[in-house]
């Protein structure tokens, strides 16, 4: 890889069959959107995962365990909230017929069998997970976590399978500011992961990427469809991407706080997947959890028990 190369673009050449998935539940997914369009115009295979924070037992769609369920664009469900379905039906519009595995919120053991089970299923070459904001990047000892239960089940989960390329990438720094992630820690995080082989660089995101424009069209729509649960991670990223900065407010969700939206938040940092999930001090507690309030219990646990949390460091400039 040369100057003019995208890590991510480097480190996926060789792969032809990519499973993208959202890691933090939600919108995650949409944050892997221009990797999704920008990769099919490669000619690539990409199949879509997300860990879902929709009610996925009123909705319809291919049940394929308990904790699974694949919908697509003629699936049903509480719409109010249904990103999945939302993006499937935009895609549709698009001309392009993709499902979206839905994955119940569990501990990490369930996500674990269910990323096995739709690896060995699919055969992909390359699992990419993505992370809207830097809190995945929180090995547990920092000041703040953020909102890790989802993330770190994703990140075991997906660390566990048998894939010759597993990549986390994050995007929106500066976002987890609003859930109370110090960036000093994020960005002492990028450092130990960059001595130890798993940072693989970051690259901008810009509004004149045709993968952008995708992007920003499709988010923009499941808002309209969706005008009570506007993403604030998307709104965030759109918004430092068309060039806004400091306190601005794309959504109403936000309205009493104060925003620091800035350039950095278009950045995508790659990492080694594998490198992101060794660096977790409580990772052998929660292998086994089977329900996000068992996980988050264990966290909180191991959090009250380490005598060492660091305290929080503002950046120096």
């Amino acid at each position: 890889m040369d100057v003019f190369d995208s890590p991510l673009g480097a480190a996926l050449a060789p792969a032809r069959r990519i499973l993208l998935a959202g890691a933090g539940g939600g919108f995650d997914i949409f944050c892997g959107l221009p990797l999704f369009f920008a990769l099919r115009a490669q000619g690539k295979e990409v199949h879509l995962a997300n860990l879902s924070f929709t009610w996925l037992s009123r909705a319809t769609g291919r049940r394929r365990s308990p904790t699974w369920l694949e919908v697509t664009a003629d699936s049903t469900g509480p719409e109010h909230y249904f990103p999945e379905l939302h993006l499937c039906r935009f895609l549709r519009r698009q001309g392009m017929e993709t499902s979206i595995h839905c994955f119940e919120r569990s501990g990490v053991k369930p996500l674990t069998e269910t990323y096995r089970a739709l690896t060995a299923e699919l055969a992909p070459d390359a699992v990419v997970l993505v992370d809207g904001g830097t809190d995945s990047l929180m090995r547990g000892d920092e000041a703040g976590l953020g909102t890790p239960v989802e993330d770190v089940a994703s990140i075991l989960s997906a660390s566990a399978v048998d894939c010759p390329r597993k990549l986390l990438v994050s995007v929106g720094f500066g976002v987890d500011t609003f859930h109370g992630v110090c960036h000093a820690d994020f960005l002492r995080s990028v450092a130990e992961l960059t001595w130890e082989g798993g940072f693989l660089g970051a690259f901008s995101l810009t509004r004149e990427m045709p993968s952008v424009q995708a992007w920003r069209e499709a988010v923009l729509e499941v808002f309209r469809a969706m005008p009570n649960h506007p993403s604030i991670v998307s709104a965030s990223v759109l918004s430092a991407i068309e060039g806004r900065y400091g306190d601005y407010h794309m959504t109403h969700r936000t309205q009493g706080s104060e925003l620091f939206i800035n350039p950095l938040m278009g950045l995508c940092w790659v990492f080694q997947l594998d490198a992101v999930a060794r660096r977790l001090l409580y990772a052998d507690r929660v292998r086994q959890t089977e329900s996000p309030l068992e996980l988050a219990s264990a966290i909180e646990k191991f959090r009250m028990e380490h005598p060492n949390i660091r305290p929080w460091k503002a950046l120096p400039f």
